[in-house]
C-alpha cells in the first residue's frame, strides 16, 4: 500500500475510485466499503482513500472529541490488509478546515487524485464550514468527469455497524460484541518504554506502553493477550489508565505477562482485550494492593483458560 501525507501539487494516478473519512477501527462497514470500492476499481483504477490525522472532531473540539479505537499506524496497517491500494493521510489543520468545497474536488479528488468515481456515506460533508453535500459532490463529478455513489451503512442482525457502536461496546466491558462489529478482537498495540519498575517490586513486573490514540474508549483492569513482533500469543493481566494503586501518571497500558520474562524495552506489543475484571482504584497499604493484584492474576488465569 502506498502512503502520502503531504499534497504533491501534482496529479498522482492516472485513475481512481475514491472514498474518504476517519474510518477509526476499520471495522466491518468500513470493510464492506472498501470491498465495494474494490468492485468498482476492479484492475482498471487505483483504490485510494483520503483519511485525516487528527481526526476532524478532535481537532475542532479536543475536548469533546470520542474516543480513539486506534492509532493511525494500526489504522493503516488494517487498511492495507483490507486491500486499499493508496491512502492519503491528510494532516487536518487550519489550513484544510478553511478550504473551500470547490478547491477539495476540483485540487484534490479530480487533480491529484483523477478520481473517476467517489463512494462515500448520504451523511458525507465537505470543505470550509461543512457546506459541502453530496447534492454538491454529485454536481461537482458532472463537472469534473467522476461519478458520485453513495454507500449504505452495514448492519448485523438489524444494528448499524459504526464506530461509535464499537466504543458503546468497549465501554460496557462487552468485548465479544465489539468483536462482531470490527470483524476481529479489539486490540491495542505500542512500544513498550522504560517505567518506573514498581510492578518488578510487587512481584508484577510490566511492559509500559503509553497510548498514541486518546482518548482510550476502556479503562481499568483487563484479562489480556498479547504478543511481542507479531510473536506468539501469551497470556496475562493489564491495567489502562493513570495507575492511581502507585501513585498516579500519565496515561497508559501496564501489561503483566503471566509466567514470562524478558527485556522487552523498545519492542511493539500487540494487546488483545478478553474481559473487564475492575475499574482503577487507590490502595492505601502496599499489602492490600498485592492481595488484589494476586486476585486479579487469578480471574485473568481462570478466564484465559477457557480460552485455550
Amino acid at each position: 500500500m502506498r502512503l502520502i501525507r503531504d499534497n504533491p501539487g501534482r496529479r498522482l494516478l492516472r485513475s481512481s475510485v475514491v472514498t474518504i473519512g476517519n474510518f477509526d477501527g476499520v471495522h466491518l462497514g468500513h470493510q464492506a466499503l472498501i470491498r465495494h470500492c474494490r468492485s468498482l476499481a476492479q484492475d482498471k483504477h487505483t483504490l485510494a482513500m483520503v483519511t485525516f490525522e487528527p481526526l476532524p472532531q478532535a481537532w475542532f473540539r479536543p475536548e469533546a472529541a470520542p474516543a480513539r479505537l486506534m492509532p493511525a499506524r494500526q489504522k493503516l496497517e488494517c487498511l492495507a490488509e483490507a486491500g486499499v491500494d493508496l491512502v492519503w493521510l491528510m494532516r487536518f489543520n487550519q489550513a484544510l478546515a478553511d478550504m473551500e468545497a470547490g478547491d477539495f474536488t476540483g485540487d484534490i479528488l479530480a487533480g491529484v487524485l483523477a478520481a473517476k468515481y467517489v463512494v462515500v456515506g448520504e451523511d458525507f460533508r465537505y470543505g470550509r464550514g461543512r457546506k459541502g453535500d453530496i447534492h454538491s459532490l454529485r454536481e461537482a463529478g458532472a463537472r469534473l468527469g467522476f461519478r458520485l455513489e453513495t454507500f449504505d451503512t452495514h448492519e448485523i442482525d438489524g444494528r448499524r455497524v459504526s464506530s461509535s457502536a464499537v466504543r458503546e461496546a468497549l465501554a460496557a466491558g462487552r468485548f465479544g460484541q465489539a468483536a462482531q462489529l470490527l470483524g476481529r478482537p479489539f486490540r491495542m498495540q505500542g512500544r513498550v518504554q522504560k517505567g518506573r519498575s514498581l510492578g518488578r517490586g510487587f512481584g508484577y513486573p510490566t511492559a509500559n506502553i503509553p497510548l498514541a490514540a486518546r482518548p482510550s474508549p476502556v479503562k481499568g483492569v483487563f484479562a489480556v493477550r498479547a504478543r511481542i513482533e507479531r510473536g506468539p500469543w501469551r497470556d496475562g493481566v493489564a491495567n489502562l489508565g493513570t495507575r492511581p494503586a502507585v501513585g498516579g501518571g500519565d496515561f497508559m497500558i501496564e501489561v503483566h505477562l503471566f509466567d514470562f520474562e524478558a527485556d522487552l524495552y523498545g519492542h511493539r506489543m500487540e494487546v488483545e482485550f478478553v474481559r473487564k475484571l475492575r475499574d482503577e482504584e487507590h490502595f492505601a497499604k502496599i499489602d492490600d494492593l498485592v492481595e488484589q493484584m494476586q486476585e486479579d492474576e487469578r480471574q485473568a488465569r481462570e478466564c484465559l483458560a477457557r480460552l485455550n
